[in-house]
């Protein structure tokens, strides 16, 4: 059991964060799990998995999201092509005929799930799991398994959609969201394995090390903080301003982000507590923008709010924890380097 809680966690937080989390499902639905876990968990984790077992790193796992995005919007939802799906009018704006979707909806919800459905749980997941963060949690049965309730989940899910709502996507539309699963899963393996770090400005081109600048990493508030801004400003970009201006800051924020991120990751002194600053920050957006999402489901403004509350809570007390977790380690650590560095001298 111990060997295998952090997958369980995960399979669960995964939904909890990409749908309750967010306030797209309000807390009377919490049965739902059952249906959201195998789809959100399995994903999440088998990404994880594929990911830790090939020595990579988070640019395949946010990747890899993304092709888990388009599998769920594209083939599950088929909110990417359905213009009445939920009743939400999501392919009003910027619409592309030849195309059949929404461009900024596509790329919004692309990099929403590939985010906080995907990278946020495992980063957490990893956080909690300081003595094998970056090793796989499950065997040959549990990889298995995971599989086969994803198939299960996405089948459900499908199903369901479908109940719903009759539509149904072209032949060339699900043809178009194969190539794009197929291309992001190529792209996600062509990074090289997660390489150690040095601290060095001078060592470079070597496939084990990974250069780190001499400068120092920024304090992990200032990184969450970053993460909570951008997560903001994403959640908020405004659906009236004209479409390919919206398209212009969903780029312009993710080559933000990524640019950043990837300076401030080669800099020394960037570890788990960091990593994990953007996990919280990027939770903590969802946990205020909760307050005034639109569930997908009408339900009472009491019990929206009452879910948004408890939602917000549990993500707060589980990020202090984790972050005291984080704090124990890192203090444990130095003080079993210093107490080993008599040896090795």
């Amino acid at each position: 059991m111990r060997r295998i809680a952090p997958a369980i966690g995960l399979f669960f937080l995964a939904p909890l964060i990409a749908e309750f989390l967010l306030g797209n499902l309000p807390v009377s639905l919490l049965f739902a799990l059952m249906i959201l876990a195998p789809l959100y968990g399995a994903g999440a984790l088998l990404i994880r998995e594929v990911v830790r077992r090939t020595g990579r790193g988070w640019p395949s796992i946010i990747v890899l999201g993304l092709a888990y995005a388009v599998f769920e919007e594209g083939v599950t939802t088929q909110s990417l092509f359905n213009p009445n799906y939920a009743n939400a009018h999501l392919l009003d704006h910027g619409y592309v005929p030849a195309l059949g979707l929404s461009v900024p909806w596509t790329l919004g919800v692309l990099a929403l799930h590939a985010v906080w459905s995907i990278g946020v749980p495992i980063g957490l997941t990893e956080s909690l799991v300081l003595d094998r963060p970056r090793t796989p949690w499950l065997g040959k049965l549990g990889l298995t398994v995971t599989a086969v309730l994803f198939a299960l989940g996405s089948v459900a899910t499908t199903a369901m959609q479908l109940y719903q709502d009759d539509f149904v996507a072209s032949v060339p539309q699900f043809v178009g969201v194969a190539v794009a699963i197929v291309v992001f899963v190529a792209v996600a393996m062509t990074f090289r394995p997660a390489a150690r770090q040095v601290d060095s400005v001078n060592r470079v081109d070597s496939n084990a090390i990974r250069v780190v600048t001499s400068r120092t990493a920024p304090n992990p508030w200032w990184v969450g903080a970053f993460a909570f801004v951008t997560g903001t400003a994403f959640r908020l970009l405004p659906d009236g301003i004209p479409a390919w201006l919206n398209v212009a800051g969903l780029l312009v924020l993710a080559a933000i982000v990524i640019a950043v991120v990837r300076h401030w990751s080669h800099q020394t002194g960037w570890g788990d507590s960091h990593r994990f600053a953007l996990v919280a920050g990027a939770m903590v957006c969802y946990a205020v923008h909760s307050f005034i999402e639109t569930p997908v489901m009408p339900v009472s403004p009491a019990i929206d709010h009452t879910g948004d509350v408890v939602f917000s809570l549990a993500a707060l007390v589980t990020l202090a924890l984790t972050a005291r977790r984080l704090r124990r380690h890192a203090a444990a650590s130095t003080v079993e380097e210093a107490g080993v560095a008599p040896a090795r001298r």
